[in-house]
């Protein structure tokens, strides 16, 4: 009795269960006890009147007596728990979406708590973290199952059991094997024993860490429970990242002092010291130490920085922001839009949850959760098991869609070829122009005021160009490899600050006044549907000119080192036919040039980024001219919608709560942009029946996105490097699914 007013205080009435366990201690104090169980009759029933005396006291009302009242305050309390700000965060998380409630089951119960030949326990029928074939889980003598879950006492292994019932032991050993036998799957079983005898409550699916999900499919396809196909089907392609990333100790994770949570931008785990500017923080990396850049938001000009880090924290961005987008194709952890956090990058601290913390202090992010977490939280890191190989080797046998990456260094390249990568999907070359050997020559170019000194500028780019696609074509030897021409508004490449714009004029040798006139002249109020792109060529084909031959000359280079290079150019933002053949025509007649003077001819294809709604329109006029289309979904989606997606998060979430938007359109694509894809895949393949067709956006790396790409007929989906094999299993489980 005592305990059905506990609990139903606890969860019907919603009052702290804490009131109830301080009545009980008093009770036990009294007879001088430690263990509920040793509290004698007479102590027990002068807790259930203690009990009825909290309760009154904290709902203002005695405890009904009607069994009718009691269940129908139970039923409603099960179903208001559906909207509980718990239970809404869980559904956020997991993207639960579109049910309409939770429901409810009236039945008779069993006690676990009538004795010492009693008991409860939940379990799992093989171990849930590492995927052992071994019985796991936790029971208690003497208790009821609420016991367990809420860990009001501390359980026992279940290991243990024998020593308490060895019959009973056999018995849910034996049930084990029946419900993985009958659902061919891990179960996660509660069970309460009453007076000896085992009762079953319930059995579901059990959930995993991503390393049991792989071992599991692949040990019961070894022990004939499952086929290679459902193998491939059951383990959850985004829950590969947990084995490709480093991770924190689970123990460490549990005792970390959580400051805030952000958006969980890029997976894995980093620890280190707060650094401010992307000087600052490549400067402090170089001396050997570990740093996390954190950043209000971050711009290409940070991209030394980022690299540099350990880790980034941004206060403000969504998920595809630039931070989130360049942290994911390196690998790198990353929290953004963590709002709870003051930057103040002048004065070098973030205060957060009345906390300051400046550049000596540690701090730790969680990539996967997007938790915030002060002091140095113990990492672990990821070791691929054969089952891991396996796995994967059985995906790409279901496949029919290619995976390419998204890289722009030989290093990342070299990455994701390990992680199974059949090429690079998009090569965004204005990232190897922020290095310092280089960005000043870029800089120079951008302020020349005539076409001679343009190109006078752009002679000194073109060896670093050369060598990085150089180091790209060597790493992605025979594979194919989409370099797309430069995209950014020139502005991007200029300090926007009066102190880094005195440096930057004291290194060319010009008037600060000079800098500021200039990054004036190029200011725009929209960038992004600025002066970018193929817009940029039609004003200074010297720049493509530059990048042609760069990449042009590298693929001879290698071809004389007997190393295959397949360049595909990508031409971006195109919007008319007129703009994709004039760029065509200077790019086959300055590869021809250099052919000629090298008097060495190699095969590459011109194709262009279909990320305008126009362009996905009027695809079969563009295809005339166009070897492939690679559909740039980020901006696809931003010029779909007219929403900017470093800016969206500010009401992104607005929109998701009020049902506009089911989930984040630059997380996974939305109908709309879809629509879009299978108009200029229609119009594109009737036009030419050679086309190829791919997807270079972030969508690249979500399932639910490779699915539609799978079913829409494109040829390979592109993403970062670390998303490869999420996307290889993603690809295959389309496939099986479509089929």
């Amino acid at each position: 009795y005592r305990r059905l007013i506990n609990m139903f205080g606890d969860v019907v009435m919603g009052m702290d269960h804490h009131v109830f366990e301080a009545a009980f201690s008093k009770v036990k104090k009294k007879y001088k006890v430690t263990d509920d169980t040793e509290v004698p009759a007479e102590g027990l029933k002068q807790l259930c009147e203690d009990y009825k005396a909290v309760y009154k006291k904290h709902t203002g009302q005695a405890f009904p007596q009607s069994p009718i009242k009691q269940l129908e305050l139970s039923i409603m309390a099960v179903f208001g728990s559906w909207n509980t700000s718990r239970a809404v965060r869980y559904r956020e998380i997991e993207g639960i979406r579109g049910l309409l409630g939770t429901a409810v089951n009236v039945q008779s119960m069993v006690y676990g708590n009538m004795g010492d030949d009693s008991g409860t326990g939940v379990a799992f029928t093989r171990n849930p973290n590492t995927g052992e074939n071994k019985f796991f889980g936790e029971f208690l003598i003497n208790a009821q199952g609420e016991d367990v879950v809420a860990g009001i006492r501390t359980p026992q292994p279940v290991a243990d059991m024998p020593k308490w019932n060895r019959a009973v032991y056999k018995e849910l050993l034996a049930i084990k094997k029946i419900l993985e036998v009958h659902y061919c799957e891990m179960q996660d079983i509660e069970f309460t024993i009453e007076r000896g005898t085992l009762f079953m409550l319930q059995t579901r699916t059990g959930k995993r860490t991503g390393v049991a999900a792989v071992k599991i499919a692949c040990d019961m396809v070894k022990e004939g429970l499952i086929d290679q196909k459902e193998a491939v089907l059951r383990v959850p392609p985004n829950d590969l990242t947990q084995l490709l990333l480093p991770s924190f100790k689970p123990t460490a994770r549990n005792a970390a002092d959580v400051l805030t949570r952000g958006l969980p931008a890029s997976p894995g785990a980093s620890v280190g010291r707060l650094a401010f500017t992307a000087e600052e923080a490549r400067e402090r990396s170089e001396a050997g130490e570990s740093v996390i850049l954190v950043r209000k938001e971050t711009s290409p000009e940070d991209v030394d920085g980022m690299n540099a880090a350990a880790g980034i924290l941004t206060s403000t961005g969504g998920m595809t922001s630039h931070a989130a987008v360049v942290a994911r194709g390196w690998g790198k952890c990353c929290v953004a839009g963590a709002g709870d956090i003051d930057i103040n990058e002048k004065g070098k601290k973030i205060k957060v949850d009345g906390r300051t913390f400046g550049v000596k202090d540690l701090i730790s992010l969680d990539g996967t959760t997007g938790e915030v977490m002060a002091g140095e939280v113990e990492t672990q890191e990821p070791k691929l098991s054969g089952d891991f190989a396996k796995l994967m080797k059985w995906a790409d046998e279901f496949r029919t869609l290619d995976v390419r990456t998204n890289a722009d260094s030989p290093a990342d390249s070299k990455r994701a070829r390990e992680f199974g990568a059949k090429g690079i999907g998009l090569c965004r070359t204005e990232h190897m122009f922020f290095e310092a050997d280089r960005i000043i020559h870029m800089r120079a170019m951008i302020l020349a005021d005539s076409e001679k000194a343009r190109r006078a500028a752009l002679k000194k780019l073109l060896p670093f160009q050369r060598k990085d696609f150089e180091g790209i074509f060597k790493a992605m030897n025979g594979l194919p490899v989409t370099v797309r021409l430069l995209d950014p508004p020139l502005h991007e490449f200029l300090p926007h600050d009066s102190s880094a714009q005195k440096a930057m004029a004291k290194e060319l040798g010009v008037k600060p006044s000079e800098i500021v006139k200039r990054a004036e002249a190029l200011h725009e109020s929209n960038p992004m549907l600025g002066h970018r792109g193929c817009r940029l060529s039609v004003t200074y084909p010297e720049i493509l000119e530059m990048q042609v031959r760069a990449i042009v000359e590298a693929a001879i280079s290698c071809a004389k080192k007997n190393i295959k290079a397949h360049p595909e150019i990508m031409i971006p933002l195109v919007s008319t036919e007129a703009e994709i053949k004039i760029m065509k025509n200077l790019v086959i007649n300055t590869a021809k040039k250099v052919q000629k003077e090298n008097k060495t001819k190699i095969e590459f294809l011109v194709g262009t980024m279909i990320e305008l709604p126009r362009a996905a329109i009027k695809a079969k006029d563009i295809a005339k001219h166009a070897e492939f289309f690679s559909f740039g979904t980020n901006d696809l989606t931003q010029t779909t919608f007219g929403i900017s997606r470093d800016d969206s998060g500010k009401f992104l979430n607005d929109y998701i709560d009020n049902k506009i938007f089911t989930i984040d359109p630059f997380v996974s694509i939305d109908d709309g942009v879809k629509d879009l894809v299978e108009i200029a895949v229609y119009k594109g393949k009737k036009q030419n029946k050679k086309i190829k067709l791919g997807i270079c956006g972030e969508h690249g790396g979500d399932p639910k996105s490779i699915y539609f790409c799978s079913k829409a007929g494109l040829d390979y989906v592109s993403c970062s490097p670390y998303r490869v094999p999420i996307a290889r299993l993603a690809a295959a489980q389309a496939q099986l699914k479509i089929k």
